[in-house]
Parts: C-alpha cells; structure tokens; sequence
C-alpha cells in the first residue's frame, strides 16, 4: 500500500491531476522543533509556512491540483499533515506579506523570509480538504531518496506506506523540568499537551539573555503558575522587570531551575528564588534588580 493508492481512495487520480508532495523540513533548529507543534495546534499558521515558497516550488505549485503535506519524521521518512487543494494563487508585496499575522507568528519562531524584495512573491490559497483528516500525525510514508528533494510528483514516485500509528507523531511528551529549553517564540505556540503540564507547575525559572549571556532569575506561583508567568512574558517581552526592559526578547532562553509543590506557600516561594539569585549572583552579575 502506498500514498498514490490512498490518495485514489478519496477520489484523487495522481495520473489525471496534478498532486505535488512536499515534505518539510526546516534548517533552522528552533522551526524544525517547532513546525510540528504548528501543524498539530495551530494549523493556520502551518499553512502559512507552506502558502508561499521558493521559486523553484512556486512553479511546480503553480500547477498542481493538489498539495500533500508532511514534514520530515526520521531520514527517508515522512509524517502526514494533510491534503490541500491549491485553489489559486496570487501576487504579493512584502508589506502585504508581513501584515498577515501568521507570518509574524513564523518570524518570532526563527523563519526566515524575503526582506524588502520589490519583486512580488506568490501567495498560494490552500485550502485542507478532510482527505485522512484523522490520520493527520499518524500515517508515516517513506520518502523516496534523495532525501533532500522535498518536493515530488506523486504520480512519478512510490511513497510505500510504513506505519498507521494509534499516537500523534506531531506532539511528542514533553522533556523533564530539568532538559525544557524554550525560545520567547515558542512560549506563545507551545502544544496544548505542554501548556497543560506548565499550568500545573509552580517553580523557580532562569532566562538567558543570548545578546550577552546575562541572566535573570524569577518565580511562578500565580494563576497557571509557570505557564501563566511564561505567557506574560510571551505578551510583553519583559514580562515586567525594570533590567528586562529594552533589551530584544527573541533573543531570551526560558529554562526551569527547580519546581515548587502547588501546595507550597508564596512566601516558600519566594524564599527559594531568593536563594538561587545569591548562587548564581544574578543581582550583582545579571538581570535581577532585587
């Protein structure tokens, strides 16, 4: 079985329409990490990633009838998103492009896009058809070498298919409190599965300043605890601190020091981001400013 038979289930002939296949795969660290969790969570801002492309994909886009997306699972395999139908295509300006909020989203995660271009790119309307709508993060395909063609034919290549699986493959369990590293643009667009554990923590947190590896230590134990505290600084950039302020939040590194019982009191607390600002002199040597 392989994806030109499905497809050919739900009434799309790869030898009478033009079906492109894609499968993703980001070279920036922090988009790779976290397109899967956009494609799971946030599905609009997925699409956005996809809905304009390189010149050399914009021309094979520009002809297909249908878009089949993945994003790349371990080598020479692929994971499924979904089945788009290209429903046109249009010119767009870089303002027009930057407007869009999905695109800020991607900008904030690390994509990079075209800066200032006065030649138009194309803007793709694609639109998720219900195609293996419930096998989104479970069908896993091969993907036929070389791996770093990302863009195929379906009707000129075999995607046999390897695994039908029970589990979401887009959202893995998240790390341990002392392995969770997370980007200020990911705070915002972090699986619901994660921001559901976060809500339940309270503890001490540590942010690095990657403009100069400075540090700032503080404490969660209001409403929705680390998540709550972490989802201000999502939405303010400095999260309210007097040091934090002026300086450029995309470069800001959010890690968890130690967690704290929810049955513990503030003043408890407070005692223990107290005693991890002396040892690490985040006040004399960082961002603390008490």
């Amino acid at each position: 079985m392989d994806l030109n038979y499905l497809l050919s289930r739900k009434a799309i002939d790869t030898k009478k329409s033009k079906v492109l296949v894609m499968r993703h795969v980001p070279t920036q660290p922090g988009v790779r990490r976290a397109l899967p969790w956009l494609a799971a969570d946030k599905p609009e801002v997925f699409n956005a990633y996809q809905q304009s492309q390189t010149p050399k994909a914009e021309k094979q886009l520009m002809q297909a009838a249908y878009l089949v997306s993945f994003i790349g699972h371990e080598p020479g395999e692929a994971v499924f998103v979904g089945v788009y139908r290209v429903a046109g295509h249009k010119p767009i300006s870089y303002d027009q492009f930057m407007k869009k909020p999905a695109n800020g989203v991607l900008r904030g995660l690390g994509v990079e896009f075209f800066e200032n271009d006065s030649s138009p790119h194309i803007w793709f309307d694609l639109e998720l058809t219900d195609a293996y709508e419930d096998w989104k993060g479970k069908l896993i395909v091969a993907w036929p070498p070389p791996g770093i063609a990302w863009t195929r034919w379906a009707d000129r290549n075999e995607f046999p298919v390897k695994a039908i699986l029970e589990e979401n493959m887009l959202v893995k369990a998240m790390p341990g409190s002392d392995e969770l590293g997370l980007t200020w643009g990911e705070l915002d667009n972090l699986p619901r599965s994660w921001v559901h554990r976060l809500c339940q923590w309270r503890g001490i947190y540590f942010i690095l300043d990657g403009a100069d590896g400075k540090g700032y230590v503080g404490s969660a134990y209001g409403e929705k605890n680390l998540y709550g505290r972490w989802k201000n600084y999502a939405e303010k950039g400095d999260g309210g601190n007097k040091l934090l302020r002026d300086r450029a939040p995309d470069k800001f590194r959010f890690s968890i020091l130690e967690l704290v019982s929810p049955t513990e009191t503030q003043d408890e607390v407070c005692r223990r981001e107290k005693n991890w600002k002396d040892r690490l002199h985040t006040r004399e040597f960082g961002l603390n400013a008490n």
